[in-house]
């Protein structure tokens, strides 16, 4: 256990994929982890494993775009688990489309899950990090930050996230605070099966292609960002603030 047993841990999008093994690692890390998502009956089956496995979590079914609901998700994590002080912003959908047949729609739902949504989940919980003079938030942007075919939303809103993370270093600094973002590259997750699916590829030989453009000869896994994530919400990452780490088997600019 390299933290606090008393700490609290939020993650966001916590269903499955990405969330899912921040959540479980955060847990065996010690802390207390609240489950958010859409997907009621993921976070509560994973709550249930971390509880099995002697810890404490809560699931909570949450649509983060909803101001009203991250409030009441958020106080109840704070009622049933203590005072949050990490906060994951892992929350993401995907609407690809090229420009021309995007709708707003397409737009409109991806930047808010993306750009609302963890602006809403860190405004509720900062105030809870600033009165404990201690923090850190993790957000996740992706590769796509620097431009992909079909995703002018996502990426646009992943390129969103790197600002709002900066920012949110600079202002939330002098409170103990710390946030960085991770920028995934390929990882192997139910989002880009569908991908794989949308362009009638099978997802096998979609992550061949793929690892073969990856300097280590491999996608990634939700584990290798979960592995991240805990060292930067660990002690030992205080000095780590306003970051964006490319976690994409090789270097990106």
């Amino acid at each position: 256990m390299t933290d606090s047993p008393s700490r609290v841990a939020v993650v966001t999008g916590a269903g499955r994929g990405i969330g899912a093994a921040v959540a479980a690692r955060l847990a065996d890390d010690g802390f207390a982890v609240g489950l958010l998502d859409l997907d009621e009956a993921g976070v509560k089956q994973g709550a249930e494993a971390i509880v099995a496995k002697g810890g404490k979590a809560v699931g909570v079914a949450l649509d983060v775009s909803a101001a009203e609901q991250v409030e009441a998700a958020v106080t109840r994590v704070a009622d049933e688990l203590g005072p949050p002080v990490v906060l994951v912003n892992n929350a993401g959908i995907t609407r690809d489309n090229l420009i021309f047949k995007m709708t707003e729609q397409d737009w409109d739902s991806v930047l808010g899950v993306h750009l609302k949504g963890s602006f809403l989940m860190t405004r509720a919980v900062q105030k809870y990090m600033t009165q404990e003079k201690y923090g850190r938030i993790v957000n996740l942007s992706s590769t796509s930050a620097l431009g992909n075919r079909g995703q002018v939303n996502y990426s646009a809103a992943k390129a969103g996230m790197q600002g709002f993370t900066k920012t949110l270093a600079i202002e939330l600094g002098k409170f103990n605070v710390t946030a960085n973002a991770i920028a995934p590259g390929f990882i192997a997750t139910d989002m880009t099966a569908a991908t794989a699916e949308r362009i009638g590829m099978g997802f096998e030989e979609f992550k061949a292609a793929a690892a073969s453009q990856i300097p280590v000869q491999r996608v990634g896994t939700p584990d290798d960002i979960a592995n991240l994530a805990s060292f930067l919400v660990s002690e030992g990452a205080g000095f780590i603030s306003g970051q964006v780490i490319y976690a994409a088997g090789g270097p990106k600019d």
